[in-house]
């Protein structure tokens, strides 16, 4: 997922009256911690969905790999809300920006590693002829969102127009006049109908806009502000967290089996088990010596997302069938994840030594 350094791992300095030292913002370990936490966290769900995917969703033709590939997805939801609720505290709270130019750099730190991705998505697909469509519409199609097989990569359509609008209100707020900002949401916000009238007008489809946001992911950037700016002991007792946890994510078990797979993201469930993944982690105090290794893993978060769908594909997919007992599926899911989370993040770490992560992320 998102791994802006300058947003995510603050170190400029805070500003301070004339004459006087600034004192270097905290780093915050624990945001370091939950992003890995998260990156695993949604490698867990997308090897789940194929457990699932290969039941066709229905325990009749599987009951081991239609259970083992839901129990991983009930602990899943968390993941993309925190990645917003760390967004809104890193522009709002972390690493406020100082002006439009800095922001438009984390923006295009983001915008570059989604499109390069795509593009070997794509081209990975058409080698292995499995894109539904030719490469050149799909290519076209994922300017305005995210197509087969970068499905994993939607979430950067509404992570960027949130993290601009929250830098425009803050700029704004700081007596700052952030017109190129101001132009870019004018110009998501209206992209939607201009599509619309141009396939009206010249009566040729044209593709469908994903950038943008919905309420849930606001709210959850805002109060994932408010929440991660808590002090440290702010949460007096975590035990009723411990409790509530493991209920909320048998309530996703129970509404994706039950009612509706996959769950929304807006479900109550996915915000109490968000909320009590948030106070958990938060301020946890991460040891001297393990942190290197973290503030390297969280650095890696993002390739690491990037990549790990190419090895779902081409490891656990061929590897799951639906004529698996439980027990087998549990275990067999277990490694996969082990795997893929692996080699994810040792080939993202390979190519941040070989200095490419501004384009791989």
């Amino acid at each position: 997922m998102p791994n802006d350094t300058a947003v995510l791992l603050p170190q400029q300095q805070s500003s301070a009256p004339s004459g006087q030292t600034a004192a270097p913002r905290e780093h915050r370990f624990d945001i370091d911690l939950m992003r890995l936490v998260c990156s695993a966290t949604i490698m867990l769900g997308h090897v789940g969905a194929q457990f699932i995917r290969s039941t066709g969703n229905d325990p009749e033709n599987g009951s081991g790999s239609y259970w083992a590939g839901h129990v991983a997805e009930a602990i899943n939801p968390f993941a993309v809300p925190m990645y917003f609720a760390i967004a809104g505290w890193a522009v709002l709270v972390g690493a406020p920006p100082r002006d439009s130019a800095r922001m438009w750099q984390r923006i295009v730190r983001n915008l570059v590693p989604l499109f390069v991705w795509t593009a070997i998505y794509l081209v990975w697909a058409w080698l292995r002829d499995r894109n539904d469509r030719p490469v050149a519409e799909l290519a076209t199609d994922s300017l305005f969102g995210s197509v087969q097989p970068a499905y994993h990569l939607w979430f950067m359509y509404a992570y960027i127009p949130i993290i601009m609008l929250l830098a425009f209100a803050v700029l704004l707020k700081a007596g700052k006049r952030p017109w190129g900002l101001g132009a870019a949401l004018l110009g998501i916000a209206v992209l939607p109908s201009v599509l619309t009238t141009l396939a009206e007008v010249t009566d040729h489809e044209m593709p469908s806009s994903a950038w943008g946001f919905g309420t849930y992911s606001l709210v959850y950037a805002v109060g994932g502000a408010l929440l991660f700016s808590l002090p440290a002991g702010a949460v007096r007792s975590r035990w009723p967290l411990f409790l509530l946890l493991p209920l909320t994510m048998v309530g996703a078990l129970w509404y994706n089996t039950q009612i509706h797979y996959v769950m929304p993201n807006a479900h109550l469930f996915v915000a109490l088990m968000s909320i009590c993944v948030l106070l958990l982690i938060s301020r946890v105090r991460v040891p001297e010596k393990r942190r290197p290794l973290l503030r390297k893993l969280a650095n890696a978060a993002l390739g690491a997302y990037m990549v790990h769908v190419l090895f779902v594909e081409e490891i656990v997919a061929p590897l799951v069938s639906p004529d698996l007992s439980g027990p087998v599926a549990g275990l067999l899911l277990v490694g996969l994840l082990i795997t893929v989370i692996a080699l994810s993040f040792a080939t993202s770490l390979l190519w941040g030594r070989l200095n490419l992560r501004r384009l791989l992320g």
